[in-house]
């Protein structure tokens, strides 16, 4: 889906914007600036990962980064580019969300129930552990290159 949304923003002629961002592109719109810590909050997501989002979001010239209130801290805030580019995101946002719910109308179990399944189940018992079990399971995995 993300490659579909992704299409649709070279459509729209406003390529070089990743799906995965646009959220936190608009929650920076409508709030101001934000800290790494506050953005990661308001979008469900670690400190971590928005820090990677929004190091790639600065090269990619959307966003600008200052010192935040302590030198610990850094705030968030759209770059001119990106300015421009919010209203055009938002109309896709609300056309993606249009397009989720027409698709849940036709299947009998909702994608929104089928990520917090997951989500669930990934709480139980992590994707890298799941992964690392059959990997250990896995001959061919025990194998290293030169030895």
């Amino acid at each position: 889906m993300d490659g579909e949304i992704d299409r649709v923003h070279a459509d729209g002629e406003i390529g070089g914007i990743k799906s995965a961002w646009v959220m936190e592109l608009l929650r920076l719109d409508a709030h101001g600036p934000m800290t790494i810590s506050e953005l990661a909050q308001s979008t469900q997501r670690t400190h971590s990962a928005m820090s990677q989002k929004v190091a790639a979001m600065r090269t990619a010239g959307l966003v600008r980064t200052t010192t935040g209130a302590d030198a610990r801290s850094r705030k968030v805030t759209l770059s001119p580019k990106a300015r421009p580019l919010v209203d055009q995101l938002g109309a896709e946002w609300r056309a993606t969300e249009a397009a989720i719910s027409e698709i849940e109308a036709e299947i009998p179990y909702p994608l929104s129930r089928t990520v917090a399944d997951i989500e669930e189940a990934l709480q139980r018992r992590s994707f890298y552990d799941r992964i690392s079990e059959k990997l250990a399971e896995d001959p061919a995995w025990k194998q290293r290159p030169g030895t």
